[in-house]
């Protein structure tokens, strides 16, 4: 009977692109006994493209170990899952060679996949992180060493990563930080028991005192993409949910193609959600088919309805019913004239679409395609900000912002209305 392998591996980007790095781990099936590890500090890449490494790396690893072997590959990244598994298109340019040479190690009858959450691909995260700390430290990564290497490189791993994986949604940074010669370790069965029955010497010698650090794990990070122009968006007027349902303008369709341009030079997003009104779902089309990926419509993400103001200007609307506007203005539970929906009932909706979506996609990269005042209010109770604030927020056509969840109940606003992909 064939042996069987599994193979662990996970990669990260500080930055994305930024210092990147990927881990790998060989799995006896029969036994559970790990066999080999692989890490390697990458330079300057995106999240995915370190991804697509450490799934190579392993794959090269079972190989050497046994050609002839089955692998059943466990990864945290679900893009790279399904389209490895050949149920998600594979579009951009620096995947594409890296997803071919993984798929030509093991011929594909031999090799399948299984998406688990990261909190279950913790060795392969360890690995990673420590190629990535040792590299921006100028220092080459050894799977094994001494107890006192152990001891500095569990103590350097302790503390939360923020910017690992998909955790971090920032702009590149300004410089290219030069990696050390690149080099890739592959350590026996026997080093790898060293280093662990050294690493629990160190940890049984010294005395558990303090606060630990919070488990914060890798959060949910929500890309908000607000839709591109309608013929409504120009002359400033109120479009809800409760109005015509406009469709973009050809201004407004370029603006979704530039904002899917931006997103896939980016190539971090793992699921796309969007608001079922028409001007969101043309918007999330247009990203989706750069990235290869499903749009999902969420009608929590749906625009405030504006009651009797749909599709009037702000002068239009303080000219027919002033009393109204002026009570709106003053007070969050105020409804639009007609019965719309007002800012707190939009709030309310909001957070529970949030908390609901930051529970099923922890970990992960999602991007929203939604409005004006949900995207606000996502930015406004991450920052606990008092409901007035939506009034003295700017959000543009087709712009990008970002906050990232956390495990222990922190938000992180990381972006706000960028729309740098719009300029020539």
């Amino acid at each position: 009977m064939a042996r069987e392998f599994i193979v662990e591996a996970d990669g990260g980007s500080r930055g994305n692109p930024g210092p990147a790095g990927y881990g790998a781990v060989v799995i006896e099936a029969a036994t559970g006994e790990t066999l080999a590890e692989a890490a390697e500090y990458l330079g300057v890449v995106t999240n995915n493209v370190a991804e697509y490494r450490g799934l190579l790396a392993g794959l090269r690893a079972a190989r050497e170990l046994d050609p002839s072997a089955s692998v059943h590959v466990r990864m945290d990244s679900k893009l790279v899952v399904e389209q490895m598994s050949g149920r998600w298109k594979i579009k951009h340019p620096d995947m594409k060679p890296l997803a071919a040479e993984a798929a030509r190690v093991f011929p594909a009858d031999r090799v399948t996949y299984e998406w688990i959450p990261r909190a279950e691909n913790k060795h392969a995260d360890r690995l990673a992180n420590e190629a990535m700390d040792a590299g921006k430290r100028g220092e080459r990564w050894s799977a094994a060493g001494s107890t006192a290497e152990l001891d500095a490189r569990s103590a350097a791993t302790a503390a939360p990563r923020k910017g690992h994986g998909a955790e971090t949604f920032a702009a590149p940074p300004r410089g290219r930080e030069q990696p050390p010669p690149a080099r890739t370790v592959t350590a026996t069965t026997a080093e790898v028991a060293d280093t662990r029955a050294a690493r629990d010497a160190a940890t049984a010698a010294t005395p558990a005192s303090g606060w630990a650090a919070p488990d914060t794990g890798a959060p949910a990070t929500f890309v908000l993409l607000r839709h591109g122009e309608t013929p409504l968006t120009p002359q400033k007027r109120f479009s809800g949910s409760g109005g015509t349902d406009p469709a973009l303008s050809p201004v407004g369709l370029g603006q979704a193609q530039a904002a899917a341009g931006a997103l896939a030079r980016r190539g971090t997003i793992e699921v796309i959600l969007a608001s079922p009104l028409t001007r969101t779902r043309q918007t999330a089309a247009a990203v989706a088919e750069r990235l290869g990926l499903d749009v999902t419509l969420e009608e929590g993400l749906k625009e405030t309805d504006f009651g009797a103001w749909e599709g009037l200007t702000f002068g239009e609307v303080r000219e027919r019913y002033p009393d109204d506007l002026n009570a709106w203005l003053a007070d969050p539970e105020a409804h639009p004239t007609g019965g719309g929906e007002s800012f707190a009932e939009t709030a309310a909706r909001i957070a529970a679409t949030r908390d609901r979506l930051v529970a099923a996609h922890a970990g992960r990269t999602v991007l929203l395609v939604t409005h004006v005042t949900p995207i606000k209010t996502f930015v406004r109770l991450a920052l606990g900000a008092p409901a007035k604030s939506l009034f003295r927020m700017e959000l543009s056509a087709a712009s990008l912002s970002a906050v990232a969840y956390y495990r222990d109940g922190n938000a992180s606003v990381r972006l706000f209305n960028d729309t740098s992909h719009l300029r020539p």
